[in-house]
């Protein structure tokens, strides 16, 4: 992997590209939340690289500078690459989403395929990503609902969400396991 902008790098890289504050503070809140799962994560015996979740969540909505539709997917992961930014933060942001039809990578100039996480620090910032709702960290069943009355819930990214929650619970048990009352946060794990 190449070497990885540090929080403060990344930040300027937001801002550089020209993504508004609002898209930069949901960035910090999904990198803050991301963090405490990782470390986690960590606690629970996984191997996690805390460094690049930090770093991928910063970055994960780069592409909200020129849209703000799905396709701040595909072209965040483009303006990473030109950055000279590893792959491994070219993917985090290529599936923060959670996935998308076939089709529409395509349409994307990307390989058919559902861009789904894959990896335990894609995951992490995919999930951190879904369950934070402007100023606050949603629970999960919230986060689930709002995602399949967005997109349906036969859409690649629900699937992959639940399954997400699945493999985090197995590690990190009652603490993403039922909902939370409003204002409990999930970053006392």
């Amino acid at each position: 992997m190449g070497e990885l902008p540090s929080r403060d790098e990344a930040l300027a890289m937001l801002r550089s590209v020209g993504c508004p504050p609002g898209v930069i503070k949901h960035c910090e809140r999904v990198a803050d939340l991301a963090l405490s799962l990782a470390r986690a994560c960590l606690r629970a015996g996984l191997e996690v690289d805390l460094e690049l979740v930090e770093v991928g969540a910063l970055l994960h909505d780069m592409g909200r500078a020129r849209t703000h539709s799905i396709e701040h997917v595909f072209l965040g992961a483009e303006m990473a690459r030109e950055l000279g930014l590893p792959d491994e933060v070219v993917r985090i942001i290529l599936t923060h989403a959670g996935g998308v039809r076939p089709e529409l990578a395509e349409a994307f100039g990307w390989p058919p395929g559902d861009y789904g996480p894959e990896g335990i620090e894609e995951k992490i910032v995919a999930y951190a990503d879904k369950l934070v709702r402007g100023p606050s960290v949603v629970p999960f069943e919230e986060a689930l609902r709002a995602l399949e009355e967005e997109l349906g819930p036969d859409h690649p990214a629900v699937g992959n969400l639940a399954k997400i929650h699945e493999e985090l619970g197995a590690f990190l048990g009652e603490a993403l396991g039922g909902a939370r009352p409003a204002g409990e946060d999930i970053r006392s794990l």
